[in-house]
């Protein structure tokens, strides 16, 4: 499928990758070993926006509040978002992680991604939040300015939000660039990542009506 299936693409996707835990729980595992699964459905997706048009994709890596669980859930949910910004620099993109980087939790491997990249032919932007909070990024003071700004001012409006594992809520997910989303829920936890979830949330999008409010 491309995007001639489509009558309407959105511009900027966010991700939110949830159900992690659960899915390995569920398998018999220890919640920690579920993060280490969610990497290559990130890649897979990450290809699929590539290949239809996609200009823009924000995935919520890990927040500051997730880190209050347990360390070794903290050790292994960094490892993993940094080895999926590093797969992805592999390919055609343009990469830029956001975070609160002030903190010994901020992956240190990513500091150089806190200014967007560009790899290959460039092409699709991938934004990360990495140690992200919606507080941090409202009421961040950017002092290379003569004015305050929001610490995610270089991500722009989100079209449409997905998120995996049935929550319905978006967890602090950029409330400003969220404003005017629509919101698309998978019940499904996000390491049993299809190409059809992705699909079918593509083809409700298509028929809502988007207005900003106008």
């Amino acid at each position: 499928m491309n995007k001639l299936n489509f009558k309407r693409l959105p511009k900027h996707i966010g991700v939110i990758p949830d159900g992690n835990r659960r899915w390995a729980q569920g398998r018999g595992l220890s919640k920690k070993e579920g993060y280490k699964f969610g990497i290559d459905p990130g890649v897979e997706l990450f290809k699929i926006f590539s290949e239809i048009g996609i200009e823009e994709a924000t995935f919520y890596g890990f927040t500051k509040d997730n880190t209050k669980r347990p360390s070794d859930q903290t050790e292994e949910f960094r490892k993993a978002c940094v080895e999926s910004v590093m797969r992805l620099t592999s390919m055609d993109s343009e990469i830029l992680v956001l975070g609160d980087t002030s903190s010994n939790l901020f992956p240190k491997e990513l500091l150089p991604f806190t200014q967007r990249q560009k790899f290959g032919k460039g092409g699709t932007k991938a934004n990360f939040l990495i140690n992200y909070g919606w507080e941090w990024d409202l009421f961040h003071h950017n002092k290379d300015e003569k004015k305050s700004s929001i610490a995610s001012s270089d991500i722009s409006r989100i079209d449409l939000i997905i998120r995996w594992g049935g929550r319905r809520r978006l967890s602090g997910f950029l409330p400003v660039q969220s404003v005017y989303s629509d919101f698309f829920i998978i019940d499904e936890y996000w390491p049993d990542f299809k190409v059809e979830h992705l699909y079918e949330a593509l083809k409700w999008y298509e028929n809502q009506d988007v207005t900003l409010g106008g």
